[in-house]
């Protein structure tokens, strides 16, 4: 069943064109990442959904009841949307404690102080923040005061949580925590979520479905995390969703060839139309390397020992490729490699782009 339901809606700020025509739906309790570049329109979309903007045109649906409808028409107002929302700001009132920040709907809502008192205490333990009820803002950790906005943003029940951007202002491992933390919110309370970020990793590791959407605020494909990762439809999604290696090729005396070189590529699975001047785009993680046997010959440009990886750039005629063996692997399979050393490299995946499309989205 779908809880929230977009339609042809489009939004303009004076001469600029943020959002034009864009549909989206999402299913009643699954988390749903909106992924994509700074400035393409996220965070405008999550405003028209919460009631914070009003669409130029077209209608948002939720639980089949029209929110919103452009050309200025009457739209029902954020308090009773039955939305809570988490801002990347985390934007918990200083002057109240923990406890106040967390109630604050509930009093809006005329809710008695017993269960206000029952309510914010659960969500509390809920959110690991049991024993800090009476702290202020100014005495947590931004890791804390992030629970504390998800808390205010839960405690009402909603049908609907929408986060944008909530884990940008932590550092990395706070970030990889609090991410499965709210995996594991969405999972026990059963809400929907929608999060709007332009991080991969998050994006792949809480979505049940991802839309990507392109800097023209257009959405490009929406699918599973897998999905979108191994089966990308066009350049920008590929390219978008990690580091991408991109070598291209000549069809030369009825052969494939690599680069300004003449190895022949080796692959069966090959672009049918010899006309077109293709591309192959390729992950590092598909970037197989050997001292000998099959595959093309390169030269190792840069070798880099990182800890648990070992990073190498390989030149191939002319084409620079990344690609990292984990150290362990690397030393039991004498592939620790010096620079300027030869190397054979074989590759497991492959997608063949058009290199006028390769161009449009690689700067």
């Amino acid at each position: 069943m779908d809880i929230i339901k977009i339609e042809g809606v489009s939004k303009r700020y004076n001469t600029h064109q943020v959002l034009n025509n864009l549909s989206l739906t999402i299913k009643k309790g699954e988390c749903f990442t909106l992924l994509g570049p700074s400035g393409c329109g996220k965070t405008v979309l999550l405003r028209l959904i919460a009631g914070f903007e009003d669409p130029d045109s077209g209608t948002i649906t939720l639980n089949d009841e029209v929110v919103a409808m452009g050309g200025g028409r009457d739209t029902v107002p954020p308090d009773k949307r039955g939305m809570g929302v988490v801002f990347q700001d985390y934007a918990v009132w200083p002057h109240m404690t923990v406890f106040e920040n967390v109630a604050y709907p509930l009093k809006l809502a005329k809710v008695n102080k017993a269960e206000i008192n029952t309510r914010v205490m659960e969500m509390l333990a809920l959110v690991g923040m049991e024993g800090l009820d009476k702290r202020k803002p100014s005495e947590l950790s931004g890791g804390q005061q992030q629970r504390v906005a998800l808390a205010r943003a839960l405690v009402a029940k909603p049908s609907v949580l929408l986060l944008d951007e909530p884990l940008s202002n932590l550092d990395a491992n706070l970030r990889e925590e609090m991410r499965f933390e709210i995996k594991e919110l969405q999972q026990k309370l059963g809400v929907t979520v929608l999060y709007v970020t332009h991080d991969q990793e998050i994006a792949l590791a809480l979505a049940d479905r991802v839309a990507v959407m392109d800097e023209e605020g257009n959405i490009v494909q929406t699918g599973s995390p897998l999905d979108i990762f191994e089966h990308p439809e066009d350049p920008f999604v590929f390219n978008f969703m990690g580091t991408a290696n991109y070598m291209a090729v000549n069809y030369i005396d009825n052969q494939y060839k690599v680069g300004i070189g003449n190895q022949v590529i080796p692959w069966t699975t090959l672009p049918e139309d010899s006309s077109v001047k293709w591309v192959a785009g390729f992950r590092p993680s598909d970037v197989k390397i050997s001292r000998t046997g099959e595959g093309l010959t390169g030269i190792i440009n840069r070798a880099s020992f990182l800890g648990p990886t070992m990073y190498y750039q390989i030149d191939i005629d002319g084409t620079s490729l990344k690609t990292m063996v984990e150290t362990q692997q690397a030393v039991q399979e004498n592939l620790i490699f010096k620079e300027g050393e030869t190397c054979k490299v074989a590759f497991l995946d492959l997608h063949w782009f058009k290199e006028e499309d390769i161009e449009k989205v690689v700067k």
